[in-house]
C-alpha cells in the first residue's frame, strides 16, 4: 500500500481522527487531574472512579462492537460515536457532583467502545486483510501524539480556564474528528464495494477460540500490561513529582511518552518484516519492565523519568499494535472482530480498574507501593508472553 494512495490517505485521516478522540476522551483526564481536583474539591478516588466506570461499560460492550464490525457497521461507529464522546467530555466540565460525573463517564464508556482503537483496528483488519498491520501502525504513529498534544494543552488550558473549562475546550477539539472520520470511512467503503468484501457471519467462532489456552494467555498478558500502563499514566504527574521532578520537568517528561510510542512504531513499520510479531512482542514487554525499573530508580536521579517515558511509551505503544497481529497469527483471521473484542475485555477491564487501583495503592502504601506493583505486573506479563510465544 503506497503511503500516498487513496487507501493510504483514508488511513491517515482515520489516524488524525483517533488522535483527536484519544486526546479528549483518554488523555485529558490525567492531564487535568490536579486542576480538576483543585476546582472541584473532590478526592482523587471520587474523580478516578469516573474513568473506571467508563472503562467497565466499554469492556461490557466491546465484544458486541466487534461483532458489529464483522457485520459491516464499523464505519457508522467511527463516524457517529465521536459526537457522543465530545458531548460527554463537555458534560464532564459542567458536572456539579461526583454522581453526575460518574453518570457521564458511563455514557462515555459507550462512545469509547465504538470509536477507539478496538473498533478502528477491527474495521481496518476486516477491510485490508494482510495489509492491516501497516495501516494499524500508521494510525498509531499519528495517534501516539495524542498524549503529546493533551499534556501541554491541558497545562495551558488548565491554567487559563481551570479543569472544568479545559474539558469543554477539549470537547470542541474532539468534534473535528467527526468529518475527518466520515470522509475516511466513505473512501474506504467505496474501495470495499469495488473489492466485493462482504459482511462475515461467524457463528461459534468465539466459543472455539475460548477453548484454546492461547486465547486466555493473550488476554492475561495484555490485561497485566494495561493495568501497569493505566496506573502509571493516570498518576504520572504525581509520581514524577514524588521522584523529585519540578512541575515543568514532569510535564515535559509526560509529553515524551507519545513521541516514544511513535518512535517504537516507526521501527516496527520499517523493520517489521525482519523483526516479526513474536520478537517485537517480547522486546516490548522487556521495555515495559525496564520502564518500571527506571521510575523506581528515579528517586536517586530524577532525570530517569525521561528514560521511563521512553521505555514505557515504546513498549506500550508497540503492544497496542501487536495485539491484533498476535490474535491473527495465533488464533486466525476468521471472526477477527468478534475474537479481538473478546480478548480486549481483559485490557479494558484493566484500564477500568487502573485509576481506582492506583488510588488504593496510594492510600495503602504511597507511591512506593505503585512502583513495586507495576514492576510485578510487567514481569508477570513478560513471563506469560514468553511462554505463549515459545509454544507458538
Amino acid at each position: 500500500m503506497s503511503w500516498f494512495s487513496g487507501q493510504a490517505a483514508a488511513v491517515w485521516l482515520l489516524a488524525f481522527g483517533q488522535t483527536l478522540t484519544y486526546a479528549g476522551v483518554y488523555y485529558a483526564f490525567p492531564a487535568l487531574l490536579p486542576d480538576l481536583q483543585a476546582a472541584t474539591g473532590w478526592s482523587v478516588a471520587e474523580l478516578a472512579f469516573g474513568p473506571t466506570l467508563g472503562f467497565l461499560v466499554m469492556a461490557a460492550l466491546t465484544p458486541f462492537t466487534g461483532r458489529w464490525v464483522d457485520r459491516g457497521w464499523g464505519g457508522e461507529m467511527l463516524t457517529y460515536a465521536p459526537i457522543l464522546a465530545a458531548v460527554g467530555v463537555a458534560g464532564l466540565g459542567l458536572a456539579g457532583s461526583p454522581l453526575i460525573w460518574w453518570a457521564i463517564w458511563a455514557v462515555l464508556g459507550v462512545a469509547q467502545a465504538c470509536c477507539l482503537y478496538e473498533s478502528c483496528f477491527a474495521f481496518l483488519t476486516r477491510r485490508l486483510g494482510a495489509e492491516a498491520r501497516g495501516a494499524i501502525t500508521k494510525v498509531t504513529l499519528v495517534a501516539g501524539f495524542a498524549g503529546t498534544l493533551a499534556f501541554p494543552l491541558g497545562d495551558v488550558l488548565g491554567r487559563s480556564l481551570g479543569g472544568p473549562g479545559a474539558l469543554i475546550a477539549f470537547a470542541g477539539l474532539m468534534l473535528l474528528a467527526v468529518p475527518i472520520n466520515a470522509h475516511a470511512v466513505r473512501s474506504l467503503r467505496r474501495m470495499e464495494r469495488a473489492g466485493g468484501i462482504a459482511a462475515e457471519a461467524t457463528p461459534g467462532v468465539l466459543r472455539q477460540a475460548m477453548r484454546r489456552p492461547a486465547f486466555w494467555a493473550i488476554a492475561a498478558v495484555f490485561g497485566m500490561i494495561w493495568l501497569n500502563h493505566g496506573i502509571l499514566l493516570t498518576y504520572v504527574l504525581m509520581l514524577f513529582a514524588d521522584r523529585g521532578a519540578a512541575a515543568g520537568m514532569a510535564t515535559l517528561a509526560a509529553a515524551c511518552i507519545g513521541p516514544s510510542q511513535v518512535l517504537g512504531r516507526l521501527v516496527l513499520l520499517f523493520q517489521g518484516a525482519r523483526i516479526g510479531n513474536a520478537r517485537a512482542t517480547v522486546w516490548s514487554l522487556v521495555g515495559v519492565v525496564c520502564a518500571s525499573v527506571a521510575l523506581l530508580s528515579a528517586g536517586w536521579w530524577p532525570l530517569l523519568i525521561f528514560a521511563f517515558a521512553a521505555l514505557q511509551g515504546a513498549g506500550a505503544g508497540l503492544l497496542s499494535i501487536l495485539r491484533p497481529m498476535l490474535i491473527v497469527d495465533i488464533l486466525g483471521r476468521r471472526g477477527f472482530g468478534t475474537i479481538s473484542g473478546a480478548v480486549a475485555v481483559a485490557p479494558i477491564l484493566a484500564s477500568a480498574a487502573a485509576p481506582s487501583v492506583g488510588a488504593g495503592l496510594l492510600h495503602l502504601g504511597g507511591p512506593e507501593l505503585i512502583y513495586g506493583f507495576c514492576l510485578a505486573l510487567g514481569l508477570g506479563g513478560l513471563a506469560i508472553g514468553i511462554g505463549l510465544l515459545r509454544r507458538g
